[in-house]
């Protein structure tokens, strides 16, 4: 910002040296050259529109560009993102922070008042429910379609604009207690459900968007009946009524309140990459298991954003959407807050996403606005067989 306001104050002395030089030469004319009133009223006009037009279009030209972002994404790693962008851009960033759902409750509330520009979830779920409300500005661009694949952004419209687009994902995992459990028994979503499994499972609520997205990828692949019977199957092999965070989840199975879990793969890189002695205890008791590589794939969520529907920088949020897409910004998001790239190619260097993976994975690849979709549907099977 301050090369942007010295540019600016630079050009305003100009414009006052031309104005300046330009006053010099209607007193000289004036003085020299007999002259009428007419022709003399006529310079003065033409002198104070050229003074007017010069000077209004200054404070345009050094006006500060801004975005104003409402965001879910609540990462101490990502204020670098921020300012690398500002850096790059001159655009200052404005940024209100929320869980998912309040910042959905601030924009119906606020309407055509509201100042956001641009929004960041981190679920599938909720994006796909932003856009269902008309809370977000269907944008095109080739940058974006060249770098997020079709099944991580917003279904197409037919004039090929998308409402929304991930930027990272992060893999839905189970996790184990290696001397209680053989890792063949859990190696799909399914057997989440079966009876070997009874009294073993942790995990959170059900209705959480997490579990949301995955219950609803699992509708994707099994139909609602089966889906239903899966889901109470889950229930029926809890440990304990699920509570807490996917982290506690891990950390249940390692001090034996349960053996076996269901979280996101960002919470275990946190926990190896961790320099705490009991985070490294941790996660030398549990293993993890990337579900259904023999069939489908794992379940995969993502964050995403979207530009709000009375963005009031527009250009600036498409602009700052097309950065997270950059590799710079994908590098970020994978090696600074443990997520998978939703970019191909991008270079990955984190030992421990490296590690928990074994260098990759097979990720499901139905289109995660389907997931979202199935949310509704998936609900209403939660409150039918008690999972809550």
């Amino acid at each position: 910002m301050k090369t942007r306001a010295k540019s600016a104050k630079g050009l305003r002395a100009i414009i006052y040296c031309c104005i300046f030089l330009l006053r010099i030469i209607i007193v000289w004319y004036i003085i020299h050259i007999p002259i009428d009133y007419l022709v003399f009223t006529m310079l003065k006009q033409i002198f104070s529109l050229s003074l007017f037009t010069l000077l209004a279009s200054t404070p345009a030209l050094a006006q500060e560009q801004v975005l104003n972002i409402y965001s879910a994404r609540h990462y101490p790693s990502d204020e670098a993102l921020y300012s690398q962008f500002s850096r790059n851009t001159g655009i200052r960033i404005n940024r209100v922070d929320a869980d998912d759902a309040g910042i959905l409750s601030r924009l119906r509330a606020e309407g055509s008042a509201s100042a956001a520009d641009v929004i960041l979830l981190v679920d599938a779920a909720r994006l796909w429910r932003g856009e269902a409300e008309g809370l977000f500005q269907p944008v095109r661009s080739a940058t974006l379609e060249s770098a997020i694949a079709p099944q991580l952004r917003g279904a197409a419209n037919a004039d090929g604009t998308s409402a929304w687009y991930g930027f990272s994902t992060r893999a839905r995992v189970i996790v184990y207690d290696k001397t209680k459990v053989n890792r063949a028994d859990v190696d799909t979503y399914e057997e989440l459900g079966e009876a070997k499994n009874k009294g073993r499972i942790c995990i959170r609520s059900g209705s959480h968007p997490y579990n949301l997205s995955l219950f609803g990828s699992m509708l994707n692949h099994l139909g609602e009946a089966r889906t239903e019977a899966w889901l109470k199957g889950v229930v029926d092999n809890l440990a304990r009524a699920p509570k807490g965070g996917d982290t506690d989840q891990v950390r249940a199975v390692a001090s034996g309140e349960c053996s076996v879990a269901v979280s996101n793969s960002y919470y275990l890189a946190r926990l190896m990459r961790s320099d705490k002695p009991e985070d490294k205890a941790v996660m030398e008791k549990v293993g993890v298991v990337f579900p259904n590589q023999s069939s489908w794939g794992t379940h995969v969520n993502i964050a995403g954003g979207a530009v709000a529907r009375h963005a009031k920088n527009p250009g600036n949020a498409i602009k700052f959407l097309e950065y997270l897409a950059s590799p710079a910004a994908q590098e970020h998001f994978a090696n600074g807050n443990n997520e998978w790239p939703a970019v191909r190619d991008v270079k990955l260097d984190n030992p421990a996403l490296q590690a928990m993976s074994g260098g990759g994975f097979k990720s499901e690849t139905i289109p995660i606005s389907i997931v979202g979709k199935n949310s509704v549907a998936v609900q209403q099977m939660l409150d039918r067989v008690g999972f809550r």
